[in-house]
């Protein structure tokens, strides 16, 4: 079966997270059903915001969320248990989230190949502002200062959830995002790693579109995809 490395964008601007769960779901059932029955398969990257709310992997522990579930209602934030890898994040305006629905066989990707072409797309894409982001051993995501004890801060994080290599959920990149939200998490199970955005680095406020248009071509240029905006 030739393989297809078209990648369709689909930028939902800002929108409920639960929303945007079932979509990813549906998109991610039809290419699993499309696989099974031998029949060419599409690769989408979901493009969002979301409005306050924190979110742990299917193995996250609770217990890392350090606020009571009453001061998350006074607040009107959401929180949910998820099916992705990872424990708990947030995610918030500000924050440029992708979903990379893909079938892995498109690509030719191992599971473990496809984590590590994402973290390179988002490596690239932040050295595109002039910072040097690493990978930092036995910790899923992109860091600054990743190694030096202390000083590792995550500008973003990634948790997949990957089935018969059709991939869901994954990374949240903090370009202009309210950091103070992640002083009430541990986050991604981490106690000792801070957090970072963008705009905290270069201390001023970035542009969305901007980032959004590096992270089509480093798609494109690490996944040899051809990049379709607004594909249906």
């Amino acid at each position: 079966m030739d393989k297809n490395c078209t990648i369709k964008i689909l930028d939902l601007g800002l929108t409920d997270y639960a929303e945007a769960w079932e979509y990813q779901k549906k998109i991610f059932n039809k290419i699993l059903e499309k696989k099974q029955k031998g029949e060419p398969t599409e690769n989408f990257l979901i493009l969002c915001e979301h409005p306050h709310v924190y979110t742990l992997g299917k193995s996250g522990d609770r217990k890392n969320l350090l606020v009571k579930d009453q001061w998350l209602k006074d607040r009107g934030i959401s929180c949910y248990q998820t099916d992705r890898g990872g424990d708990i994040t947030y995610h918030g305006p500000g924050q440029l989230v992708g979903y990379p629905v893909f079938d892995l066989d498109n690509f030719s990707s191992s599971v473990k190949q496809f984590i590590f072409e994402i973290e390179t797309v988002l490596i690239r894409v932040v050295k595109h502002f002039g910072l040097q982001c690493e990978r930092l051993e036995h910790a899923t995501g992109v860091w600054l200062d990743a190694g030096i004890k202390g000083k590792e801060r995550k500008i973003t994080a990634i948790g997949m959830r990957i089935h018969n290599k059709v991939s869901m959920h994954g990374f949240a990149l903090n370009v202009n995002t309210d950091l103070k939200y992640f002083s009430y998490i541990n986050p991604c199970g981490f106690q000792d790693k801070g957090v970072t955005s963008l705009q905290k680095e270069l201390n001023r406020e970035v542009d969305m579109s901007e980032v959004k248009n590096f992270l089509n071509k480093e798609f494109e240029l690490i996944f040899e995809a051809e990049m379709v905006e607004n594909g249906k």
